[in-house]
């Protein structure tokens, strides 16, 4: 019996994402013969280290503020053979960092305020030409105040999916393909999410504590926000210089 709480060992991915979609997504990158790929909020950089392995001649780099995460990364790129072609670093998000032919930013875009100000900041590291896997959430249609409130968020926080991809085309991109997270990726994130501290309070019955959070966020979950936050993944293009 371990004393330490799991962290994110249940995931992998930080957000409703399969690994079917994961690997759809990384070859459709891989077909735009990328030779820079930038992940802004790479966690452990699992889609960024599955972007390298379908694009063979490109190089990667990941930057996250955990380095904990960071460290789980780059142990999987030595693993899979990836150390060579990707540089994973923690950062604060204060250096400034060169432009890529595809820039991937998924669930990250609160860095930067809103959405609007993610794009705005995302534009200018994308190369003409290239691409931005923007991942993020929206309401799939518009929640009561009880819903949002299980998400800590309010109704305002986010926009239905048109209002986003508008969001995208106000900020310079142009949207080349779309995609949702279905029930089933929702599903096994929350589960996956909750398994760390659930797996702890098998273990440890009497961490009230560890107990109460997990109840707490899936109440939020099941009560809440289930059915009613959606979460897509954007591929935006930015227009060649001409």
């Amino acid at each position: 019996m371990t004393d330490e709480i799991g962290y994110y060992d249940h995931l992998d991915f930080n957000s409703p994402l399969s690994g079917a979609r994961a690997d759809a997504l990384a070859a459709a990158l891989a077909r735009r013969h990328p030779a820079t790929v930038l992940d802004i909020g790479c966690g452990w950089a699992e889609l960024l280290l599955r972007v390298l392995a379908a694009a063979e001649d490109a190089r990667g780099l990941g930057v996250d503020s955990d380095a904990k995460l960071i460290a789980r990364g780059r142990a999987n790129a030595e693993r899979r053979g990836l150390a060579g072609r990707v540089e994973l670093r923690a950062s604060d998000g204060s250096e400034p960092l060169d432009p890529a032919d595809a820039v991937l930013c998924i669930g990250a875009d609160h860095v930067w305020g809103d959405q609007g100000d993610a794009l705005a900041a995302l534009h200018p590291l994308v190369r003409p030409g290239g691409v931005l896997l923007f991942g993020t959430g929206y309401w799939q249609h518009p929640p009561t105040v009880e819903q949002a409130a299980g998400l800590g968020a309010t109704p305002d926080e986010l926009p239905d999916l048109p209002t986003l991809v508008d969001r995208c085309t106000v900020a310079g991109f142009r949207p080349l393909d779309l995609q949702t997270a279905d029930e089933s990726e929702w599903n096994a994130f929350e589960s996956g999410y909750l398994a760390d501290l659930e797996e702890y309070v098998m273990t440890h019955p009497s961490a009230a504590e560890q107990r109460e959070q997990a109840d707490k966020h899936r109440t939020g979950w099941l009560r809440g926000y289930r059915g009613v936050l959606g979460f897509a993944y954007l591929t935006l293009g930015v227009p060649s210089l001409r």
